[in-house]
C-alpha cells in the first residue's frame, strides 16, 4: 500500500505484461509514456489525431488505432495524454469517442492539466457508465516521460488503482496517491503549474535585466546557476534563450491556459494570487505579440530595449 505522502516504491515485476493498454495522444509526453509501457512489456495500442504518428509508433511494436472508440474496444485501460479538458471531452464523448466503447470496469486515466472541478464531474459521469476514472496529471517533461522517470499526481477510487497501479509505475518514477476520489491530483498539478509559470516569468525578467544592463548572458547564466537565486526553470529555460532556440517543448500558450486555471480556481474562493496574476499577464502579452506557439521561454521577448542572443551561424 502506498503512503499517500510519499512516492511509490520501485516497481515490482508486472503480472500485467503482455496485456493490451491504450494511449491516446502521442505528443511530447504521450509518446514517451507509450514507449515506457512498451518497454515494460505491455501490448500498447495508440491513437492520435495524426494517424501517421500512431503508425510510426506501431511500426516499432504496438497497434495503431484509427479512433478512440477502436482503441477502447481492445483495451480495458486507456491513458489520455491530450492538451486540455476540451480535447479530453472529445476523446471520450465526441465522434468515435472512447466512452461508448469502454466496457464496464474499464479505467480511464486522465493526464491533462484541467480544472479540478471538471475532473470531479468527469469521474461522476464515467461512474454512471460503469467506467472507473483516475485523475492523474503528469510533470517532468518529454525526456523524463521517455525514460519512465516522470511524476504522476493521482487521485481515484481503490478499484481504479488496482487495475492500473503497475502501469503507472512503468510510466513514472514517482506516483503520488493523493486521495480516493478525483480532484486532488488536478489541484496539486495546478499548484505545480503556478510555481512553474511564475519561475519561468521571473527567470525571463532576470535575464532581460541582465541583457539590458550589458551583462554577458552566458556569464550571467553560469553565475546564477551556481548561486542561491537559481531555480530549475531558470537553469532549463534560460538555456533555450542562450541557444536562441524557441522550439516549443512547452509553449507560451500552455501557460496562458494553465495559469488561467490557477487563477480561476483561486477566484472561486476569493483567494489572492498576485504573482500568478502578473505571470499570467506576461504570458498573455507574449501570446498576443505572436509568440504563443513558441517555447515558453519566449516570454522574455516581451521586454523592450534588449538584444537577445542570436543563433550560432551555420558553417
Amino acid at each position: 500500500m502506498h503512503d499517500p505522502a510519499h512516492p511509490s516504491a520501485p516497481p515490482s515485476p508486472d503480472p500485467d505484461q503482455g496485456k493490451p493498454i491504450g494511449v491516446i495522444g502521442l505528443g511530447a509526453m504521450g509518446h514517451g509514456m507509450a514507449s515506457s509501457l512498451r518497454r515494460a512489456g505491455y501490448r500498447v495500442h495508440v491513437c492520435d489525431v495524426r494517424l501517421e504518428a500512431a503508425q510510426a509508433f506501431a511500426a516499432d511494436g504496438g497497434v495503431a488505432c484509427a479512433s478512440p472508440a477502436e482503441l477502447a474496444a481492445h483495451c480495458e485501460v486507456l491513458v489520455s495524454v491530450v492538451v486540455n479538458a476540451a480535447q479530453t471531452d472529445a476523446v471520450l464523448f465526441g465522434e468515435h469517442g472512447a466512452a461508448a466503447a469502454m466496457r464496464p470496469g474499464s479505467v480511464f486515466v486522465m493526464c491533462s492539466t484541467v480544472d479540478p472541478n471538471w475532473s470531479v464531474a468527469l469521474e461522476a459521469r464515467l461512474a454512471a457508465m460503469g467506467v472507473l476514472y483516475l485523475d492523474a496529471p503528469i510533470s517532468g517533461g518529454a525526456a523524463k516521460a521517455a525514460s519512465g522517470q516522470m511524476t504522476m499526481m493521482t487521485a481515484g477510487r481503490p478499484e481504479a488503482y488496482a487495475k492500473v497501479g503497475n502501469a503507472l509505475d512503468a510510466m513514472a518514477a514517482k506516483v503520488y496517491r493523493l486521495g480516493d476520489q478525483a480532484g486532488n491530483g488536478s489541484k496539486v498539478k495546478i499548484i505545480n503549474q503556478l510555481l512553474a509559470g511564475v519561475h519561468i516569468a521571473a527567470a525571463a525578467e532576470a535575464m532581460a535585466l541582465g541583457l539590458r544592463e550589458g551583462v554577458d548572458a552566458a556569464a550571467l547564466y553560469e553565475v546564477i546557476t551556481h548561486s542561491a537565486g537559481n531555480s530549475w526553470m531558470f537553469e532549463n529555460r534560460m538555456a533555450h534563450v542562450l541557444a536562441a532556440d524557441y522550439t516549443p517543448l512547452s509553449a507560451v500558450d500552455i501557460f496562458v491556459k494553465d495559469l488561467g486555471l490557477v487563477l480561476d480556481t483561486a477566484r472561486a474562493t476569493k483567494f489572492p494570487l498576485p504573482l500568478s496574476a502578473t505571470a499570467h499577464q506576461m504570458f498573455m502579452q507574449a501570446s498576443t505579440a505572436g509568440f504563443g506557439r513558441e517555447d515558453d521561454s519566449a516570454v522574455i521577448k516581451i521586454f523592450p530595449g534588449i538584444t537577445l542572443p542570436q543563433p550560432e551561424p551555420k558553417p
